[in-house]
């Protein structure tokens, strides 16, 4: 299993000018009886990272697995560039899991294999796979097994392989969770080097004093629910929700 899909732009024929780069609309996920995304409306644009806060239980993780297609919605509809989020502009996306899955070989080979698997020429492979390692701090691991690193490099090794497949957008469920201080800096480092490159990140955490140093604009999520959005300095100096007052104080959400 791949944490990313390719993501070299292509053309959308239902694409409109000016669009968001990604929109939820009216979105309800339910499972075994329960609704847990219940009437979500959101746009996502170029620019700042957009981080997604909230209890555990909101529906953080499956907002982001909606939003990139790997669970169908039971209403509502999520658009790419103002067309359908099609397979195909899916591979124009990106997703990184808590939990990667390393293949039994090397760092380098493990980015080479998925490019491999998305059909890129395999005269840019190599070139593409060092270069995300160089950028991801890895390149000298590059010949190191995927599988003895540590979690902060696997979480590392897992957005240098998805950035090697060039996406527009790259969804990220908890990146840090686990990790020591100095892997939570390394990949909060590549995640701003990321943002400043032009890449949208949509990131799920728990970590308020992360959300408070990534900055952009924050997504709460209570129950299913958007409570609010809004910059985060505005979140963060005077949140609006009852649900978000409760979370930054460190209190059971209600």
């Amino acid at each position: 299993m791949l944490d990313a899909v390719p993501a070299r732009p292509r053309a959308n024929a239902d694409a409109r000018p000016g669009a968001a780069l990604l929109e939820v609309r009216d979105v309800t996920y339910k499972a075994d009886g329960r609704t847990l995304i219940d009437h979500i409306d959101l746009s996502l644009r170029p620019g700042a990272p957009t981080l997604i806060l909230g209890p555990n239980g909101a529906g953080k993780s499956l907002l982001l697995r909606l939003m990139h297609g790997l669970l169908t919605p039971d209403s509502g509809e999520i658009l790419w560039r103002g067309g359908a989020n099609s397979l195909e502009t899916r591979r124009r996306q990106a997703m990184v899991f808590q939990d990667p899955v390393m293949l039994r070989r090397s760092a380098k080979a493990n980015i080479v294999h998925a490019l491999k698997l998305r059909r890129v020429p395999r005269e840019q492979r190599s070139a593409r796979a060092a270069q995300a390692l160089e950028t991801s701090g890895l390149a000298h691991l590059a010949g190191s097994p995927a599988r003895r690193m540590s979690g902060g490099e696997q979480q590392r090794l897992a957005m240098a392989r998805a950035l090697a497949l060039e996406p527009e957008i790259i969804f990220l469920d908890e990146p840090t969770a686990s990790l020591d201080p100095a892997s939570v800096k390394a990949i909060e480092n590549l995640i701003a080097d990321t943002q400043g490159r032009g890449v949208k990140i949509v990131l799920v955490t728990h970590d308020v004093g992360q959300a408070r140093r990534l900055g952009g604009e924050i997504v709460f999520l209570n129950k299913g629910r958007i409570t609010e959005t809004g910059p985060a300095a505005a979140f963060f100096r005077k949140p609006e929700s009852r649900a978000a007052r409760q979370f930054l104080a460190g209190e059971i959400v209600e």
